[in-house]
């Protein structure tokens, strides 16, 4: 990787976040699992990725989320949650980041007279929530007065749940085929201070939980995956040398748990990921652990700790198995691109006043990127669950692919 490091403060906070986890390694005996490391990395206290003074949004920091790049993406997404709410009801926000989908979904909201009753924002970070609320007051103070701010999950929602580029960031479980065996890659320190790989063979309850998934995956074959040739009789006895993917078990876990908590509504979550077939195909036989770092992609985790995003794509079956456990309806599974598409982004694109050609310019590039299938329009995904609501989604009204999950 080329990209020029870190340095200065940032680069003593990783080198103190290094030290932390290799204390916890030390104690444990020698090494922790993947899951357990991606989660001080991220969420640490005042040194993690999402929790410390370093990470900056947008343009000048590591990535572009959908509703930085557009406000017409707010503005589709507000479709949906209209119909949704039908004139009562609450959002729930998870991830809100900047602040950016909310201000626009609430700015839309107001436009179509359809505002909740109140919107909600799970935040634990004091930094990211100053930031939320500026964000927001911006579109108006009388929607910041509609928000709040919240430590915890609630304990009831009637309403509608958001997520956006949420489930990438929650930790996985890293796991090695061996022939038959599985082992579980670690994180271990060596002598020189520095993190890297280990492994041991996997606790029968893990293996047993890898084997089901990957003989579900690999043998009903992937001939719906796109750039893969179909193969119906994989299994994991036929496994790749080497084959490494990872379990998303923390995702799925609150999926159910937040499930579980609506008791009336619709939870929207929108992410990059495959169904099992995709996500688990024989050739994808690295996984999908991505790292990123000014706008750069790679795949060593240990680079700088606390200064760079670790994702994981998302298991959409195993998401839709954890909601359909906690009692709720799939209401639809699409691409970013027609869920978008049939929520009416290109209908906004047109409305678009053109007196500013560089603004209107900008937007137009950025709706290409929100559905171009080389960008962010095929490998994002949009999925939604419900609880007493009708199985009539705006945003899946064309080409709803949950028969793939």
């Amino acid at each position: 990787m080329n990209a020029v490091g870190p340095s200065g403060q940032a680069l003593a906070d990783s080198r103190e976040l290094v030290r932390r986890i290799g204390a916890e390694i030390d104690a444990a005996g020698g090494s922790i699992g993947f899951d357990r490391y991606m989660q001080r990395v991220l969420y640490e206290p005042g040194l993690g990725y999402y929790t410390g003074p370093n990470r900056v949004f947008g343009a000048d920091g590591d990535f572009v989320t959908a509703p930085e790049m557009s406000s017409l993406f707010g503005r589709c997404i507000a479709t949906q949650c209209a119909q949704w709410l039908g004139g009562s009801g609450e959002i729930v926000e998870f991830g809100a980041g900047s602040g950016a989908l909310a201000a626009q979904l609430l700015s839309a909201l107001r436009d179509a007279h359809a505002l909740p009753r109140a919107y909600a924002i799970v935040e634990l970070s004091a930094t990211l929530r100053e930031r939320q609320r500026e964000a927001i007051a911006a579109a108006g103070e009388e929607l910041l007065a509609r928000v709040r701010w919240l430590d915890e999950l609630p304990r009831r929602i009637d309403g509608v749940v958001l997520a956006n580029e949420v489930l990438d960031a929650m930790p996985v479980r890293v796991f090695r085929l061996a022939g038959t065996v599985v082992y579980e890659r670690l994180v271990s320190l060596a002598d020189d201070g520095s993190l890297g790989w280990a492994e041991r063979v996997a606790d029968e309850r893990f293996a047993a939980r890898v084997r089901e998934r990957l003989g579900q995956a690999w043998s009903a074959g992937a001939d719906d995956a796109r750039g893969f040739d179909g193969d119906a009789d994989a299994s994991v006895d036929s496994a790749p040398l080497g084959y490494v993917s990872e379990l998303g078990e923390q995702a799925e876990a609150w999926v159910a748990t937040v499930g579980s908590r609506l008791v009336r509504g619709a939870m929207l979550l929108i992410d990059y990921g495959f169904p099992r077939r995709e996500f688990y195909h024989p050739q994808r036989d690295q996984g999908t652990l991505r790292c990123h770092f000014r706008h750069r992609a790679h795949d060593d985790p240990f680079l700088w700790p606390g200064l760079q995003d670790v994702t994981a794509h998302v298991d959409f079956s195993g998401v839709a198995e954890a909601a359909a456990g906690a009692g709720l309806d799939t209401l639809g599974y699409a691409s970013q691109a027609r869920f978008l598409l049939d929520c009416g982004l290109l209908e906004a694109c047109v409305a678009l006043p053109r007196e500013d050609p560089v603004g209107w310019t900008r937007e137009t590039q950025a709706v290409q990127r929100l559905l171009s299938e080389a960008e962010m329009g095929e490998l994002f995904k949009a999925i939604a669950f419900g609880r007493g609501v009708p199985d009539d989604a705006v945003g899946f009204r064309t080409r709803d692919r949950r028969a793939s999950l």
